[in-house]
This record gives structure tokens, C-alpha cells and sequence, in this order.
């Protein structure tokens, strides 16, 4: 994490040496100009808190003090003078400034005034950043008006304005449950702390119980130091548990305990710790079907699930492809410095018929891959080849029917693999992980093929 920036703007040198050095052994990072001129224009680059002189060569410390807030209101400024009054610290306060200090001050107390300002700017971007991730992920960020979403949504809105009772999400795989599960944390009133998430099918049972619940130093070969859980650290915010479907048997026990009284241990513990956390669980799987098959335990279930919330298919979403797709032509024209305007009425016809096995994670990525490859203004039939057919392989693509069609006397196949990778380097401009989705695979799958045909980072 990068040290706190603060400016010195003081005309005598001798002043902002002392400051400087003070200031610096005690880690933050310092500037320091002898005219206003020279100090907005550092304050400008990026500052958090400027120490600013009221005499200067160029100018008085109240007008720079006006310019500094007009180019950011965020920096805090602490104003310094020898010829100080009570009108002028008065004005200086309405003005904006944090504090006013005489000359001469003692260097202890000026450090603890500088902590205090750096504490504030802390806190107010905190603030700041919180209020934006509520409105990132505010309801209406949820794309989609058809009546199956407009439910989901009045639901999520409801369940974030009630107390922190556990949500447990279903829906197949690229519905959005992640974003629904930040929707209901940063609406909520628990938007101001931690929110925390893990996916239950990526980590080892053992593993997975040290990063759920933490672990005593020694608890275990590799425990050289005491950890805390994602449970614990997640105190006062929500923790996402997603594919909670994949939970071995055992460590379901565990959660269950912890979901009937908020107490965990950690991994070789025996010290009880309460905890305030909201669970929300989500999971592609049929849960019922799974406690019939005594794949997943019934009395988690039934725990998980006070608050259910099914996150329907884009299939099922009448209406919201228009939306969707106007949704990320902006995004994508924003990111790629495109300026594509809409898509073909045959286009349009043909997204709207598709059944969208992967939901709206596949048409994203769709979408994705048509602004990359298309080099008009408007998305045809033609830049949507490479969806992934809804069928096996003799189903109908969004073309209406057009497959790649193997030639009488065959192909050699490494050398088409090796040209459409070479294709897909070439249109996500070298961008390994843009020319993957572009290919239907992850980033480790292009770059096996990258090393296979020899295409280095230079070559891409």
C-alpha cells in the first residue's frame, strides 16, 4: 500500500526541511514547493494533505487554498502562518481548510495533526468508495425488465432491508448469482463492512475448513502462525459461499453448527468466537435431489434456505436480450474504443431464438467476441459465428444453420488449430485472456497452444 502524499508549500527553506524530515522518517511520502505555483501544480499530480504556508512569494495561502480544493475537494490542507488571527483562522475553516497552526509549532504536535488530517481523508474515501460500490451494484445495476426479473429484484431489495438472515441462491451456472449475492450485501445495512467470498468446489476439504473457519498456530503441519477464517474476518459484512452444492459432508456439519449459533472454532482451537456475518449461499445444483441422494445433509438445507432466491435462466428472461445487448455494446465500446451502434434485424432474431445454455455469462462473452471481430458499425449475423450451438453437434447455430463444413479431401487439423489461434492472438491484439473466450477456452488452454505452435508474447 503506497505511504500517504503530502505537500510542503512554505517559502523558507529551512521550515520545510525541518517538516520533510520529520515527516518522512515517519513514513509518508513528501513533497515540498517554495511558491503556490509549483505546489497546486504538485498537489494536482495527487496529494492526500498539503501543508500550506499563508505568505507566499506568488500568492496567499486562502486563494491557493481555494484552488487546491477546486482541483480536488478530497485533499485536506493544513494552513501555516506566523502572522495568524482568529478572523483569518475563521475564514480559513469556511473556506475548507482541515486546521490552522502558528508559527512556530512544535514538530510532535504538527505530526499528530498530520495523523489525524490522514485518518480523515481515510475515512472519507472509505465513505466514498462504499457509496460507489452501492451504487455499482445498486438493483437497477441488475440488467433486465421482464417480470421473472423484476420478481428477483423486488425480492433482493427486500431481503437487503431485512435483518441478516441467511440467503441461500439458486440458478443455473451464468445467471448472476455473484452479483446478485453483492447486490443484497451492498444495499443492505452491513454495506460498510467486509464482504468476503469463496468458491466451495475450487478448494480441498481440508483446506477449505481452514480458510472458512481458520486455524490455531500448529493445528497442522503448514500452520506456522495463527489465521483467521473468512467467517471471522467476514464480522459485521457477508460472506458468499458459492457452489455450496460441492461442500463435503463433514464440513457441511460444521457450517450447520455455525449457522445455529454464530460461534465457530478454529482449526485446532477450542476457544468459542462469535461472529456477526450474513451467509449467502449460492448453487447451480438441485439441493432437494441432492438430500435424496444423501449427497448434501436436509438439515443444512432447510438452514440455508430461509431466504430462497431462484435466479431464472436468460431463456426464461422474455424481453431482456434487447436490453442485455444495448447493456454491453456501451460497455464494450467504452473499453474498446469502438463505436458500434446496434445490431442486424437478423442478428437480433437470431440472439433472441437462442437458448443460452451458459446464460448470460455465454452472452456476455458472445457479445464480447462480435465488438472484437466486427469491423462496422452495426453487429451482423456474420460476427456472431462463433457462438456455441445450443444442441450437440448437428444443432442449428445463431446463423441459421451454417457450420464449418469439412472439405472432400480433408484438412490438417494442427494447422487449422494453429490459425485460428493465430486468428484470435491477432483480433484481442495479443490479449491472451480476450482471444481464450474468443476460442471458447481459458487462458491456460491458449497458452498450451501458444507454447504448442511456438507463438511467444512478442509473436502475440
Amino acid at each position: 500500500m503506497a505511504s500517504p502524499r503530502i505537500i510542503i508549500v512554505d517559502d523558507e527553506e529551512l521550515i520545510r526541511w525541518s517538516i520533510r524530515e520529520r515527516l518522512t522518517a515517519a513514513g509518508y511520502d513528501v513533497g515540498e514547493a517554495g511558491t503556490g505555483a509549483i505546489g497546486l501544480e504538485l498537489a494536482r499530480k495527487g496529494a492526500d494533505l498539503v501543508l500550506l504556508d499563508f505568505r507566499l512569494p506568488d500568492t496567499d495561502g486562502l486563494a491557493l487554498l481555494d484552488q487546491i480544493k477546486a482541483a480536488d475537494p478530497d485533499i485536506l490542507v493544513i494552513l501555516m502562518t506566523g502572522q495568524g488571527s482568529i478572523e483569518m483562522a475563521v475564514k480559513a475553516m469556511k473556506q475548507g481548510a482541515f486546521h490552522f497552526v502558528h508559527k512556530p509549532f512544535d514538530l510532535d504536535e504538527l505530526e499528530n495533526l498530520v495523523g489525524r488530517a490522514l485518518e480523515t481523508t481515510r475515512l472519507r474515501r472509505e465513505v466514498k468508495a462504499l457509496r460507489g460500490m452501492s451504487e455499482h451494484f445498486g438493483f437497477d445495476r441488475i440488467v433486465g425488465e421482464s417480470q421473472a426479473m423484476k420478481s428477483v429484484k423486488q425480492l433482493l431489495a427486500r431481503i437487503a432491508a431485512s435483518p441478516g438472515s441467511t440467503v441461500l441462491l439458486t440458478g443455473e451456472s451464468g445467471t448472476g448469482k455473484d452479483l446478485a449475492a453483492k447486490a443484497v450485501h451492498y444495499n443492505s445495512d452491513r454495506a460498510d463492512g467486509p464482504f468476503m467470498n469463496i468458491t466451495c468446489s475450487t478448494i480441498a476439504e481440508t483446506l477449505l475448513e481452514s480458510e472458512l473457519f481458520g486455524h490455531e498456530r500448529g493445528a497442522f503441519t503448514d500452520a506456522k502462525t495463527q489465521k483467521k477464517g473468512l467467517l471471522e474476518l467476514s464480522h459485521g459484512g457477508s460472506v458468499f459461499l458459492d457452489e455450496i452444492g460441492e461442500m463435503s459432508l463433514a464440513l457441511q456439519a460444521k457450517l450447520l453448527r455455525f449457522l445455529e449459533d454464530r460461534t465457530l472454532k478454529r482449526v485446532g482451537g477450542s476457544v468459542d468466537i462469535k461472529v456477526d456475518v450474513r451467509v449467502i449461499a449460492a448453487t447451480n445444483r438441485n439441493l432437494e435431489e441432492a438430500v435424496q441422494k444423501r449427497e448434501f445433509r436436509e438439515d443444512l438445507y432447510y438452514r440455508l434456505r430461509v431466504l430462497p432466491v431462484a435466479i431464472p435462466p436468460l431463456r426464461d428472461r422474455q424481453g431482456d436480450i434487447l436490453l442485455l445487448l444495448n447493456y454491453y455494446i456501451d460497455r464494450f465500446n467504452a473499453e474498446f474504443k469502438r463505436n458500434v451502434k446496434g445490431v442486424s434485424p437478423a442478428a437480433l432474431k437470431a440472439l433472441e431464438t437462442h437458448s443460452w445454455p451458459g446464460n448470460v455469462r455465454e452472452f456476455r462473452n458472445a457479445v464480447e467476441r462480435a465488438m472484437l471481430l466486427s469491423t462496422g458499425s452495426e453487429l451482423g449475423l456474420d460476427d456472431f459465428l462463433m457462438l456455441v450451438p445450443s444442441g450437440g453437434a448437428a444443432a442449428t447455430s445463431v446463423t441459421g444453420g451454417k457450420r464449418f463444413q469439412l472439405p472432400p479431401e480433408g484438412i490438417n487439423f494442427e494447422e487449422f488449430e494453429r490459425d485460428l489461434v493465430r486468428q484470435a492472438l491477432d483480433a484481442a491484439k495479443g490479449n491472451q485472456t480476450k482471444a481464450a473466450q474468443l476460442l471458447g477456452m481459458n487462458r491456460d488452454q491458449i497458452r498450451y497452444r501458444m507454447e504448442k505452435f511456438g507463438f511467444d508474447k512478442k509473436d502475440a
